[in-house]
C-alpha cells in the first residue's frame, strides 16, 4: 500500500498538470473536467449533456490538446452516413480492385458533437466502435487506435431534427455529465479571458504510455470488498426498487446493466486516484453513481409525468441502501 501511494503521488503531478493545461481556456466547470479526466484514464467513452454555449466542445478540445495523441472532431447531421465516420471501400477502374478509405473514427480521441442529431443507422456504426474498439468495413476489419475515446456531447433542447440514442450505445458510455450554468465570478473571468486576452494554448503534456500507466495504477487501487457488495447493492436497487423501503418501485421501467457495475467500481477507483489516495471510499461510489447510472436508469410514464428524473431516483436510492 506504501509504494501504491508513493506512485500515486508521482503521477497525481501529472494530474496537476493537465488540470493546468486544461484551465487555460475553461474556467470552472470542475465535474466536468474529472469526468473527462476519469474517461481519459481508463478509457472510457464520456456522453456530455447542456445547453449550447457551456464551452462542451472546448473542453473536449483542450482534453485532446494535453494529449500527444491523434483528434477528430466530427458534427453529426441528419444526412450523415455510416461511411462517414467508419469508411468505405474504393473501386478503381485501372485496376478493377477495391481499396479501403479510412473514415475519422481511425484516430484517437473522437469529438462527436451533437450526437443526437444524427439518425439510427449512424448511430449503429458507433457500436462495434465503442465497445469492441473496432471497425469491419466490407469483409475485412480493423483495430482502431490505442487510446480510443469517444468523447459525445448533445443538447436538451432543440429536440426538432434530434434522434434519441439508442438504449444499447447509451449503455456504452461510462459516464454522463450534465452541465451546468457558471456562476457570476465565473462568467466575468470567462469575459475577461475572451473579450480581453490574448487566446491561450494547450500544450501536450501526456502520451499514450503514460495514460496505459495510469490505468494499470487506477486498477491496483484498493477497494474493500464491502464496498463491492455496496456497489453491486446499488446496482440491483435500480433492478428491484419494490424491495427498498423508498417509494419508486413505479418510477423505474428498466434498471442498471451490469456494465453499471463495472464501470461504477473503475470510475471510483479513477475517482481515488484524481484525489490522490490508494482506497476508495463509500463517499467515491456515492460521488461517482449519479454519473454512471443516470442515463442506464429507464424511467416510467409516470415517473416523467411527475417530473422525477433518474438522479432524484439515485438519491433515494442512495437513501434506502446502507452505507458500509
Amino acid at each position: 500500500m506504501e509504494e501504491l501511494t508513493r506512485q500515486i503521488q508521482e503521477q497525481h503531478a501529472l494530474v496537476n498538470h493537465i488540470r493546468a493545461e486544461i484551465g487555460k481556456v475553461l474556467v470552472g466547470q470542475q465535474e466536468l473536467i474529472e469526468g473527462l479526466l476519469i474517461g481519459l484514464f481508463t478509457k472510457g467513452h464520456i456522453l456530455i449533456e447542456g445547453v449550447p454555449g457551456l464551452a462542451k466542445t472546448s473542453a473536449v478540445k483542450a482534453l485532446a490538446d494535453t494529449v500527444q495523441a491523434d483528434f477528430k472532431r466530427i458534427q453529426f447531421t441528419p444526412d450523415l452516413l455510416p461511411a462517414d465516420l467508419i469508411g468505405t471501400e474504393v473501386y478503381r477502374p485501372k485496376t478493377g480492385d477495391f481499396v479501403i478509405k479510412k473514415g475519422p473514427l481511425f484516430n484517437n480521441i473522437i469529438l462527436a458533437d451533437e450526437i443526437n442529431r444524427a439518425p439510427s443507422k449512424v448511430q449503429s456504426a458507433l457500436l462495434e466502435a465503442m465497445q469492441e474498439r473496432q471497425v469491419t468495413i466490407g469483409d475485412a476489419t480493423f483495430k482502431l487506435a490505442d487510446p480510443f475515446l469517444v468523447l459525445a456531447t448533445q443538447n436538451p433542447i432543440e429536440q426538432e431534427g434530434t434522434y434519441p440514442l439508442p438504449e444499447a450505445q447509451v449503455d456504452r458510455f461510462m459516464l454522463k455529465l450534465l452541465i451546468g450554468y457558471p456562476s457570476r465570478q465565473e462568467e466575468k473571468q470567462i469575459m475577461q479571458r475572451i473579450g480581453f486576452e490574448a487566446p491561450a494554448l494547450v500544450q501536450a503534456v501526456l502520451t499514450p504510455a503514460q495514460i496505459d500507466a495510469v490505468g494499470r495504477l487506477i486498477n491496483s487501487i484498493y477497494m474493500d470488498d464491502k464496498l463491492r457488495d455496496y456497489i453491486v447493492a446499488l446496482v440491483f436497487a435500480t433492478r428491484e426498487p419494490e424491495k427498498l423501503d423508498a417509494d419508486i418501485a413505479g418510477y423505474i421501467q428498466y434498471g442498471a446493466s451490469p456494465r453499471a457495475t463495472i464501470f461504477l467500481s473503475l470510475a471510483a477507483r479513477a475517482y481515488a486516484f484524481l484525489n490522490g489516495r490508494a482506497y476508495v471510499t463509500p463517499q467515491d461510489v456515492k460521488t461517482i453513481a449519479p454519473l454512471v447510472l443516470r442515463h442506464r436508469i429507464i424511467p416510467t410514464y409516470e415517473a416523467e409525468a411527475e417530473d422525477i428524473t433518474t438522479d432524484q431516483i439515485i438519491s433515494r436510492i442512495f437513501d434506502s441502501v446502507p452505507v458500509p
